[in-house]
């Protein structure tokens, strides 16, 4: 009996600390893990207008995982040919497939360059295009047109020179009022098209030096390829 009554209240203890009141009860919450911040790339697009006297309507650059702004042999787009003839990219940087673009906010005078920048999270099946006019002509642009830039590595660079196209979309008059540079101040965009309306390597320059009377243009405005150098720079 003496050992019984010994335990009863160890017994007994040891029941009422087993039962706890509900207001007593503590809810202990684990908090969520904060996301790693997504990583930031910046890309640097350098462009040097490579011509003696053929200035360039302002640079407008795109990245898009679709799509080519224009292929040779076929009809220029509304937008690509509102570029062509009036240098306004606006239309070509807006398209759906464009992810995100920037266009500086002058023209490249021949000899000088510009710099853009783009962020991104990611590079993953990105290309890069890069477009402007030659605004002493009537329909002619230079660029880079879906170039891969997905294997870029931080500190990274490509260099590209570009060529000059014809956008197909206005006859190469050179006549006065057709021109919307500097040489004539004429002239932009224009909805008709000339009967060819296909994109091609531009034949250059004719002027009234060689002979064309009605030309707004001379040899100063003549230009050879390549037109521009582009540098794409991985910042980071």
């Amino acid at each position: 009996m003496k050992a019984l009554k010994l335990c009863a209240p160890v017994f007994a203890g040891l029941l009422l600390a087993g039962c706890g009141s509900d207001d007593n009860d503590v809810m202990l919450e684990t908090p969520m893990p904060t996301p790693p911040a997504a990583e930031e790339i910046m890309l640097k697009v350098t462009a040097v207008n490579l011509t003696n006297g053929q200035p360039l309507s302002p640079i407008g650059i795109a990245l898009h995982k679709e799509g080519q702004f224009w292929q040779i042999g076929e009809a220029a787009s509304a937008e690509l040919e509102t570029l062509a003839e009036g240098g306004d990219n606006s239309g070509l940087l807006g398209l759906d497939v464009v992810m995100m673009s920037s266009s500086a906010d002058a023209p490249l005078a021949p000899g000088a360059s510009q710099e853009l920048m783009l962020t991104t999270e990611s590079l993953e099946d990105y290309k890069l295009s890069v477009i402007t006019m030659m605004v002493n002509t009537n329909d002619g642009f230079t660029g880079l047109n879906a170039m891969d830039v997905s294997n870029l590595a931080e500190g990274d660079s490509i260099s590209m020179r570009t060529h000059a196209y014809d956008a197909g979309t206005e006859e190469n008059t050179e006549a006065q009022g057709t021109i919307p540079g500097p040489a004539d101040g004429g002239e932009g965009f224009n909805s008709a098209r000339e009967a060819m309306d296909k994109v091609a390597m531009h034949p250059g320059v004719v002027g009234n030096d060689d002979g064309l009377s009605s030309s707004v243009l001379d040899s100063t405005h003549k230009f050879d390829n390549p037109l521009m150098m582009v540098t794409i720079t991985r910042m980071k």
